[in-house]
């Protein structure tokens, strides 16, 4: 069958997460309807992994299976027509019959941003974080979390994990206006590790965890002085940003998904 390749915007605020659950509204479940009342047809659709509930995309990936060759410039508009507003299908490409969004994708990159003022219209995009917070701290504390390391103190239920071994490509921190962002790329994430790294660089660039502390929070053999869990940071200002494929352009600058200014 045609393989095609989904790029998809969301706001995940509605949404228990995009994996299809029952008796639960998902981004997967709204894209399958759509897709399958478009095409006429059922659909194997797969997504390149899964964000939580209230968690957004820029550009999540997704591939859908076919009986048929697709009209794509009219699929994807009647596919979008039958989307609720806040998800959007940006393009549908052809792709191998061995493209899988998961499984082929070399790395994903998620964006968060951290408020430093009190916003009207960007609430349900962002964690407001009222205390001053020094970003270089917080600089400092992300080059310490890049490379190979055991997140298991980042993960909600390890054990439940085959390994908690990730290996972070870039973890970054940048000032756009009046917001804080955090970049963490990597092949793959645990469940809540963003957040709760988000939540981790906070506490040092307030002042209440120190770069050794958090350094030793990498090395389960050691005590913990500080529980991630406790300071997770809320999905409101996390998305998927980018997902990466053999062949895709890199990453470009660090950009704001809805600038605040002064």
């Amino acid at each position: 069958m045609p393989t095609y390749r989904l790029t998809i915007e969301y706001e995940g605020t509605r949404y228990r997460g995009w994996q299809e659950q029952k008796n639960a509204r998902t981004v997967a479940g709204e894209v399958r309807q759509a897709f399958e009342a478009a095409a006429g047809e059922k659909v194997e659709l797969a997504g390149s992994g899964r964000t939580d509930a209230g968690v957004h995309a820029l550009a999540q990936v997704a591939h859908v299976k076919t009986a048929g060759k697709l009209r794509r410039e009219e699929i994807l508009r009647a596919v979008n027509e039958a989307l609720p507003a806040d998800i959007h299908l940006l393009s549908i490409e052809p792709a191998g019959d061995r493209f899988h969004a998961r499984h082929t994708a070399t790395s994903r990159s998620y964006l968060y941003q951290i408020s430093r003022r009190r916003t009207a219209l960007a609430k349900r995009f962002v964690w407001w974080v009222r205390r001053p917070l020094d970003v270089g701290a917080m600089r400092a504390a992300a080059q310490l979390l890049a490379g190979r390391h055991d997140f298991a103190r980042f993960c909600e239920k390890p054990l439940e994990q085959t390994s908690t071994i990730v290996v972070v490509e870039r973890c970054e921190v940048e000032v756009a206006g009046e917001l804080i962002l955090v970049r963490v790329v990597a092949s793959h994430f645990l469940w809540k590790m963003v957040r709760r790294i988000v939540g981790a660089l906070v506490e040092v660039g307030g002042g209440t965890l120190t770069l050794a502390a958090l350094e030793g929070l990498l090395d389960p053999s050691k005590p913990a002085q500080f529980q991630p869990a406790e300071t997770t940071a809320p999905p409101s200002g996390l998305f998927l940003e980018r997902v990466l494929y053999p062949g895709d352009a890199a990453l470009g600058p660090m950009r704001p998904a809805t600038p605040i200014e002064r």
